[in-house]
């Protein structure tokens, strides 16, 4: 039973090794896409700052839209960083925050998409951008749209995917090896009250001298012939009988 309890620990060990590896290659290939929206939030402060006086109070609601993609862009590297964190360590704990995260995200990522596909005047809701890079990125996207179709299913899917091998990864997480552990430990500790077994504390009478216990019998005999006859009326009885 231990070795069964040693087999199945060691194959979930592997699995949860190999489900590790491929969350965090997920993270990894989702890490271009943060660091995209990232620099992009950057390169669009930066040509305003070269044309312009930047300044804090200027971000809002002037540069609302670069502030926007630059909070999603740090967002998505925090839950990636996350997620490649809970995979390296294994932690169930770490395993839950990161799911929550991603649903979070993915919840959002949903209810954004479903305002742009049900509202076709969208964009007349948001605020004016004064860098004019929402109305480019719109036209960039009418203009290859089959390209940002495919973009985002692939997204889309890589995000769920790493969700799906998170829960995953949490449900073998779960502490069931140790009761594999506690088996053994409980076999080990009774061990060695099966094997040192105390002598009998009564003397088997009615054992067969030629059995397996001789030593037994003979001084069960001795014994009792030490009670009917003293030491001395031992030698005078035995010699009378011999003589008559």
């Amino acid at each position: 039973m231990a070795r069964g309890g040693r087999s199945e620990k060691s194959g979930g060990g592997c699995g949860r090794c190999c489900l590790g590896f491929l969350l965090k290659l997920l993270a990894f290939l989702q890490a271009f896409a943060a660091l995209s929206a990232v620099l992009y939030a950057a390169s669009i402060l930066s040509r305003w700052a070269r044309h312009h006086e930047l300044h804090i109070h200027h971000l809002l609601p002037d540069l609302w839209f670069a502030c926007a993609v630059m909070a999603a862009g740090l967002l998505y590297c925090a839950i990636l960083l996350a997620g490649y964190v809970a995979a390296e360590v294994s932690s169930g704990c770490c395993l839950c925050f990161y799911t929550g995260l991603a649903m979070v995200m993915m919840l959002l990522e949903a209810a954004v998409a479903g305002r742009i596909l049900l509202n076709e005047h969208w964009i007349q809701d948001l605020p004016h951008d004064r860098t004019g890079e929402l109305e480019n990125l719109v036209s960039f996207v009418n203009a290859n749209l089959d390209l940002c179709k495919w973009a985002a299913l692939a997204t889309v899917a890589t995000q769920a995917l790493s969700l799906f091998l998170a829960m995953v990864l949490r449900a073998m997480v779960s502490p069931t090896s140790g009761d594999y552990d506690s088996d053994e430990d409980f076999v080990v500790i009774r061990r060695p009250l099966l094997i040192a077994r105390g002598a009998p504390s009564y003397l088997p009478t009615t054992a067969d001298p030629r059995g397996g216990h001789p030593n037994l019998w003979s001084s069960s005999m001795r014994q009792k012939v030490r009670i009917a006859y003293p030491p001395t009326l031992a030698c005078t009885d035995f010699r009378w009988d011999y003589a008559t």
